[in-house]
């Protein structure tokens, strides 16, 4: 039997026992604190105290959850800000990377999240420069190369790629790195100030439970915050917002990396949701991933019809992604079942483990479910 060092944390989240959850790859469970901070935010920070609230904590919301984040992917305080969603960071991101730029492509994970690619386009486009994808396992870059932007966890697959040996090489060559970790903030140990990551992004809605629709995170190191110029001067990254000076100043510091009014009923929520995170060491948490995808992987391998796309190695996310020819119609099934997960087109079915809620009993049922259904 499977020891579990985090089986009490899962009395802190709401969740129905008779369904087998298993897609936190796309949105969190909520934690059982969020709803009462969330009515304490609508009916006394905003109902009671209105807009005396911007000048009691809200207003620097953004930058204090965003050190609550820095602290679960390897960023010193001041490093870190909440604001806007994944796509709109990643843009900031990748235009203040090749921004006065000499060189003349973006290098861009060939099977990125669609987002990604999306953005990373619009930024060629609009700053001139060529799109080159490619297999990150086979990434070359040479003096050409402005930025790599790469998925720390395939979406898809769950491949994790090796961080410090793919950051040094774009460093070699003279390039920058864009990381993406919407799949591997809140699965695994993170380093971002060690390994001396360039920038980078991140969701709150997976992982780490902000809920739905839950704003994104931005890193820039310390180092590279007067450097970082970014396209969306908008008025609370400026140095002195309320001034309402025609010119824009940037902040100093990683507030420079804001745009617009923060949304500040989904921040506070993110910010009630992080309080679990508080309860747990992370290498507890990667440890017992890695052992629930294990688990769960050993009991649908054999299973007729189906394939495993994810790594077998430690080399992969919180996720199983098994290739099955009816798999749409097979995870429907799965989830009239009470099993949930998802399914990626054309013929992926992905289980999520998120082991702060996540067993070894649920993914007993949801490979005993399948089973029954093949």
């Amino acid at each position: 039997m499977n020891r579990d060092p985090l089986a009490h944390v899962r009395a802190l989240f709401d969740l129905d026992d008779e369904v087998v959850y298993l897609d936190g790859n796309s949105l969190g469970a909520p934690p059982k604190n969020v709803a009462a901070r969330v009515q304490d935010v609508i009916a006394n920070q905003w109902g009671r105290r209105l807009i005396r609230s911007w000048s009691e904590g809200w207003w620097e919301a953004p930058e204090r959850v965003g050190d609550r984040i820095g602290k679960l992917v390897g960023a010193a305080p001041g490093q870190v800000v909440v604001a806007d969603s994944t796509s709109v960071n990643l843009f900031k991101a990748l235009i203040a990377a090749v921004r006065r730029t000499d060189r003349s492509e973006i290098v861009v994970d060939a099977g990125t999240f669609p987002t990604d690619g999306y953005i990373a386009r619009s930024v060629a486009e609009l700053t001139g420069l060529t799109l080159r994808p490619v297999d990150p396992e086979h990434l070359t870059v040479d003096d050409r190369t402005a930025v790599v932007l790469l998925n720390h966890v395939d979406y898809r697959t769950g491949r994790l790629l090796d961080m410090a040996a793919l950051t040094r090489r774009a460093h070699e060559a003279g390039a920058k790195v864009v990381w993406d970790l919407c799949h591997s903030a809140g699965v695994l140990p993170i380093e971002l100030d060690r390994l001396e990551v360039d920038l980078a992004v991140g969701c709150t809605y997976k992982f780490l439970n902000g809920g739905p629709g839950s704003p994104a995170f931005i890193y820039v190191p310390t180092a590279a915050q007067a450097g970082f110029h970014q396209p969306l001067t908008g008025w609370t990254g400026h140095r002195t917002p309320f001034a309402m000076t025609p010119d824009y100043a940037p902040d100093p510091g990683i507030s420079r990396a804001r745009a617009g009014t923060p949304d500040i009923v989904s921040m506070l929520t993110l910010d009630a949701a992080l309080d679990v995170w508080d309860q747990v060491d992370l290498r507890e948490v990667r440890a017992k991933g890695l052992a629930l995808t294990a688990h769960f992987r050993e009991l649908v391998e054999d299973l007729p019809g189906v394939g495993v796309i994810t790594p077998a190695d430690e080399w992969r996310g919180h996720q199983v992604s098994l290739r099955h020819r009816d798999a749409q119609s097979l995870m429907r099934r799965l989830v009239e079942r009470n099993v949930i997960g998802d399914h990626r087109p054309p013929d992926v079915l992905r289980f999520g483990f998120a082991p702060l809620y996540n067993s070894f009993e649920d993914a007993e049922r949801a490979a005993a479910t399948l089973k029954e259904l093949l």
